[in-house]
């Protein structure tokens, strides 16, 4: 129970203009809601208003806002919490009128990413997203904010807190960025590494909570923080994995996608995007116990378009089939498969169909290796798709042959031995 009263009391605010579908309105306060969670928050109700367009000094009309002061008051709420991100305006006013802490839906994404973030990268990243947030939001009451300047004789005020906070800030995005660019150089040394050696990539791409982590960690056997809450995951995890043939790739585990993600949190979390832009192969999980999958798959085509890689092959995997809506139609334009990722024989059929799809973009192979070779028959089971290998006894040679990328090191080697 203490940890109850912790928890800070919240009432969430939507407004929902005209050309706005009913039901993707309710989704998304919904998904305010699990947002509030997630951050610890407690939700005591929710205030919507129908508006031809939101009002630009207080987001929704000056009697609502009167009626939700009143509200505040009467639930003893902390916090009020907005569905869109509200202009440095809007907040201001907002923040005057009510007797509460106002923020926004970016505001407090930003806060889950910041509770969330383990590796320095990560905790830099939602660092840079705040700051650029709060720099156009810093507020200052003129000359109550002044200071005097430090010289002899100063006359009137000097620079005020407003302008050096400001440049606080500015000084502090310049640093956060410097030290970012020394961590995507060193990513990119280590991806180049791993492009030298051709290792088949696998990202897990997704909408927040679509279940991601526990797919990878089932896939992987990985102990990657998985736990129903959206945000999750933060920061990219690469593991090792392991296709039915024997074949090794890399697979990697992404930031759930969400709808009106923060524009300086797409900026923010490119790097972690960019482990996708690296990938063979996409497994884009849909979580179909979600009554809105529909607008979550969509979301997650739109990213993926502005990240440019919708040329990679993907295969859209329907998560949670145990618990499936009953409204669930399969849309998907790509390879499907329909699993629950806790289930063993789901994962080997979602494996099985990988290694389809890998072995479609590898070319044939058909090689007699003498048995003097143990290094390379090592090689091609690791790092091809071995289909056949018989012993010869009277020559002394395995015949071999499988499937192997067109531009891997092995291919050359392979050669030397093609019959």
């Amino acid at each position: 129970m203490e940890q109850k009263d912790t928890k800070e009391k919240a009432i969430l605010v939507g407004c929902q203009t005209n050309g706005e579908d009913d039901l993707r309105f309710q989704y998304s306060m919904e998904e305010l809601g699990a947002l509030t969670e997630t951050a610890q928050g407690e939700v005591l109700m929710s205030v919507v208003q129908k508006r031809d367009r939101r009002h630009p000094a207080t987001y929704i009309g000056k009697g609502k806002v009167e009626e939700l002061n009143i509200l505040v008051d009467e639930l003893e709420a902390d916090i009020v919490i907005f569905n869109d991100e509200l202009s440095p305006s809007q907040k201001r006013n907002l923040s005057t009128e009510l007797n509460a802490r106002v923020i926004d839906r970016t505001q407090l994404i930003l806060d889950i990413f910041a509770q969330r973030a383990r590796s320095k990268e990560g905790k830099l990243q939602v660092e840079l997203a705040q700051m650029q947030y709060m720099l156009p939001r810093l507020a200052g009451q003129g000359i109550a904010l002044s200071r005097l300047g430090g010289g002899i004789g100063t006359r009137g005020p000097g620079e005020t807190k407003l302008e050096s906070d400001r440049r606080h800030i500015r000084r502090r995005i310049d640093e956060i960025k410097t030290q970012l660019s020394v961590i995507v150089q060193h990513r990119e040394r280590y991806r180049e590494r791993r492009k030298k050696n051709k290792t088949f990539q696998v990202a897990i791409v997704g909408y927040t909570n679509a279940g991601k982590s526990t797919l990878f960690n089932r896939l992987s056997e990985a102990e990657s923080y998985e736990e129903n809450q959206l945000f999750a995951t933060l920061d990219p995890m690469t593991r090792k994995l392991i296709l039915p043939s024997g074949f090794l790739a890399l697979i990697t585990d992404t930031v759930g996608f969400i709808q009106d993600l923060p524009t300086a949190l797409i900026a923010a979390f490119r790097s972690t995007l960019e482990e996708v832009k690296e990938a063979d192969l996409l497994l884009h999980v849909v979580d179909m116990s979600n009554a809105d999958y529909f607008h979550h798959e969509k979301t997650v085509k739109k990213l993926l378009e502005d990240l440019e890689v919708k040329d990679i092959p993907q295969i859209t995997v329907y998560n949670k089939k145990d618990i499936q809506h009953s409204d669930f139609v399969p849309t998907a334009d790509t390879p499907t498969a329909f699993i629950s990722a806790f289930d063993e024989g789901d994962r080997l059929a979602l494996k099985l169909q990988m290694e389809k799809v890998v072995m479609g973009m590898m070319d044939l192979y058909d090689v007699q290796v003498p048995s003097t070779e143990g290094k390379l028959l090592s090689l091609l089971k690791n790092e091809t798709i071995l289909r056949e290998l018989v012993f010869d006894e009277e020559e002394q040679f395995y015949r071999c042959k499988g499937y192997t990328l067109k531009d891997h090191q092995i291919t050359g080697q392979l050669q030397k031995f093609t019959l």
